[in-house]
This record gives C-alpha cells, structure tokens and sequence, in this order.
C-alpha cells in the first residue's frame, strides 16, 4: 500500500482532491455527494482506516471551483468538519483495488441522477448504499430567523438539486417550518446532504433537514404558503390576491422566475464562493452558486423590529499581514469598505497579526467573507473572529507606538447614516473602483495620474455620462485595486472634494 503524504498540503491543484477525518460511519454516496454541485465525479477511492478519501472530478476546473467553494465553508459530514485540498496525484487509479465495487456503484448511479435515468435507486439498493424508505419529501425547520424565509427563496435554494414539485410553509412549536417535495428521492438525498446544517444568509437562517414521513404532498392553494407548481389552475385561497398572470405562467415551466425581491443591505449569501483565489468566480453547474443572493430591504445598522441586534462577536483577528506595508489606517480604511471600524490594534510583538473592531457582528461577518483570502501588500490575507470582546485601548503613559488607533468617531465611517446608499454598494474586492466626489476641474489625465503614483497599471478609465463627478478606473489586478483604494480613499482634490473609493461590481 502506498504511504499517503497527510501532512505536506501540495499546492498546484489537481483534479484528484484529498479529503481527510471523515466519519468511520460515512458511505460513498455522502462523499460524492460533496463533489456533485461542481461537476462529474469521476472516481473515488475510500480510505475507511486512515478516514480519508480521494475523490477525482472531471475537470480541474471542477476540482478548484470545489476547493475554494469549501475553504471557506467548511464542508460537514455527520456533524464533522471535513478537510479538503489537492492530492499530489493527478489522476486515481483503481482498476486492480479490492472493495472498489460499491464505489463503483455509487458512481454509476450519481452519474445516472445526473443524465436524468432512474435506474440509480436500484444501484444504490443493491450495493446497501441508501437508507431504506427515503422519499422525496424533505422537512425543513429554519433556524435563527433574522430576515423573512419566503416560499420563493426555498425553491431557488433547493430547486439547485433537482424539480421540485410541491412546498407547504407554516410555523410549529414557535419555529418556522417548511415539507418540501422532490420529483425523485435522489434529488431529496442530495439537497439534505449538501444543506443540513448551511445558513441561508451569513450567520442567520440555518437549515435543519430530514426525511418526513409523508410521501406525498397534497396542495389545495396555490399562495404564498403553498404551492404546486406542477399546476397552475389551484386557487389562490382568500388570503392575498392572486399570482400576476406572468408569473402564473412561468410556473409552468422548469425555470421558474420570480420577480427579484428587494435588494439587500449587503448581507451576503453565506454560501458564496471565496474571491481570493485569484479566479473569476463561475456560477457552479446545477448546485450551490451560492444560496441566495439578495436579503430583504433593511437599513441602518440591520435591525429588524422585534429582533435584537445581531448577536456575536464584532472583534476580528487578521493575520499574516505584511508588517512592512501595514498601518493602522490602512486596515482602518479597508476594513471600513464592509462596516463601521471603530478600533483598530497591530500586535507589537508580531506586527503580522492585528485585531479590527467592527461596529456590530453583522459588519464582522461581512469583512470576512470579502477580505479573508485576498492579497493585501504580497500576501494573503486571513480574517477570523477573535475571542476578544474589544480592543482595549493603551492606559494613560504607556508606550504603543501608534499601533493601536480608535475611530469611533471618526467622520470617515461610511454606514453611519441608515438607509445610506453605501449598503447597496457592498462588493468583493474587484479590478475596477467606483471614484466619486470628483471636483469639476479634475481631469481624466489628473486621475491617471494619480493612480499610477501609487504604483498601479490603468488599464481603463471612464466617466458617468450623466454625472461627471464618478467614475470607473479598471486597474492591473484585485490586488492593485486593494492598495489604491487603501492609499486614495479620502485624497484631497482640491476645491474642498475628497475622494471618495469602492470596489465597483461593473467592468469597463
């Protein structure tokens, strides 16, 4: 047998994926199941004593879209973290192993799901593989509830896994309740696998699922507690006026679409994609793209009426920074893109770690999900919450050399005000920045100029046609948009205007 390597973490990626402590307890279909949303699994190899497994995707392609879809997201199996990075194989071989065949058998029958045959459930009847009596009707029970689950939102989650027929919500000892009901029970296995336990929006609407006993869904109405969207004649009940015709119509098909609901104050969709990697981020093919991507309307500091703030921690703890380019400001001004900085404290002994106090947890969690595992100053940058409550700022007489700085109340703060049009404007780290409170007397040139000062390509520019106060610049790279944003954000124009810098989701 050979010796697998578990220690050194092979960089250069690789079709074959290493997936280490998985539960003794786990089968073959759950660990392909944790490939499926990204592409054809190809082949697996299962290390049931070493609780790893090797899995191969089709594509390398496929193999990094999963890889930095789970780095941030760690992926869970039985209630266990399990850990994913490249193999330094480049392809399984698995011809000549003993007990390849129920691996075997898992495959053919994920690939049969797949190209839409039935005969899977036979396969996996044969090789013992699925519990038996699973049907196709899930219940969901969300947790955590800080912004309105609607039957919209449920159907573009799960609908990612396959037709779904039927859903009933309703709430039941005080809890918000949903059956939902698949066209195969294949399609049911995989959704409770790949969302048992993720969160709808960051750190709010927590999924629980399992198997009900029902196995089938009666549908009287169809409103906005039920719906059957395999027939669109059903009344509409007493209780709101009825569907748009549009949109009865689109019931009809596969694709249902739903008019888009308000936009968000940048709660971010808690299963997006990791930016950092340096890759565009691809729509993943029939699964998980991300759950949701727009949050009902709030504003301010997001507090809905009735519901406390956010619980949880607003100190972050940033690592691996470069303590030759780094000051206090500079976290202060990129951090402050995602929420409110009011302190900021760079470790004296290791000027490679700092803590960033955030206005609320809500803030927090967004500046991590944006700025951990971007490049910042040649290196990648890690975010995390910290286990400090607050940054405590230097007594009186002590030394700190201008390492630790507070900003409560500072007029740079750019969600001060609610309702702000900054909530709508949140966006990863981008190429291209969003200029505003440009002087009239500035010029295209003037602008160039000054980016290319702080050491960045422009590669475009463009004014808004109605407004020539913004603008567009596209620079070298994600990085380069980092370090200019950080070094321009706040530069005085002249005229009494200063510049004002974001991430802009657009290209020139």
């Amino acid at each position: 047998e050979k010796k697998f390597n578990g220690d050194r973490a092979p960089c250069s990626p690789s079709r074959v994926l290493h997936l280490r402590q998985i539960p003794s307890d786990v089968n073959e279909a759950e660990v392909i199941s944790l490939g499926v949303p990204f592409g054809k699994v190809t082949n697996l190899l299962m290390l049931k004593r070493k609780s790893q497994a090797f899995l191969e995707m089709a594509s390398e392609e496929a193999a990094v879209t999963m890889v930095n879809y789970y780095t941030p997201a760690t992926p869970y199996l039985h209630g266990q973290p399990v850990y994913i990075q490249y193999s330094n194989y480049k392809e399984l071989k698995t011809d000549n192993l003993p007990n390849q065949a129920r691996a075997q058998a898992a495959l053919q029958a994920v690939n049969a799901m797949q190209s839409g045959s039935l005969a899977i459930t036979n396969a996996f009847a044969d090789e013992g593989v699925l519990l038996p009596g699973q049907g196709s009707v899930l219940r969901i029970i969300v947790e955590n509830l800080f912004y309105p689950v609607t039957l919209e939102v449920l159907y573009e989650v799960f609908s990612k896994f396959g037709s779904v027929l039927k859903i009933i919500i309703f709430t039941k000892n005080n809890q918000f309740q949903a059956l939902l009901q698949y066209a195969d029970p294949m399609n049911a296995y995989y959704a409770k696998m790949a969302l048992n336990g993720q969160s709808i929006y960051t750190g709010c609407c927590t999924l629980h699922i399992d198997f009900s006993k029902l196995t089938s869904l009666t549908v009287k109405y169809n409103n906005d507690k039920s719906r059957d969207f395999t027939r669109l004649d059903l009344p509409f009940g007493d209780c709101q006026p009825s569907l748009e015709p549009s949109i009865a119509a689109a019931f009809g098909t596969q694709h249902i679409i739903f008019p888009a609901y308000a936009g968000a104050a940048g709660f971010p969709p808690a299963m997006g994609f990791a930016q950092g990697a340096g890759l565009p981020v691809p729509a993943v093919p029939g699964a998980l793209g991300s759950l949701i991507v727009t949050t009902p309307e709030a504003s301010g500091h997001m507090i809905i009426p009735g519901v406390p703030d956010v619980p949880g921690n607003s100190v972050l703890l940033v690592s691996n920074l470069n303590p030759e380019a780094i000051t206090p400001h500079g976290l202060f001004i990129l951090f402050g893109v995602y929420g409110d900085v009011h302190r900021v404290k760079i470790m004296f002994k290791n000027k490679e770690n700092a803590l960033v106090q955030m206005a609320d947890a809500t803030q927090a969690q967004l500046a991590i999900s944006h700025l951990n595992g971007q490049r910042v100053y040649g290196r990648v940058l890690h975010a995390t919450f910290s286990k400090h409550q607050a940054v405590q700022l230097p007594r009186e007489g002590q030394e700190d050399h201008g390492l630790t700085k507070d900003y409560t109340n500072s007029p740079l703060h750019r969600f001060k005000k609610p309702g702000s049009k900054n909530f709508q404007n949140i966006f990863p780290p981008s190429a291209t920045l969003h200029l505003s409170n440009i002087p009239p007397s500035v010029t295209v040139d003037d602008l160039k100029n000054l980016f290319e000062s702080t050491g960045s390509t422009v590669k475009a520019f463009k004014f808004f046609q109605k407004d020539c106060k913004m603008a567009l610049i596209q620079l070298g790279s994600v990085e380069e948009a980092v370090h200019a944003l950080i070094e321009l954000h706040n530069h005085d124009l002249g005229e009494n205007h200063h510049l004002r810098v974001s991430f802009s989701k657009a290209t020139i």
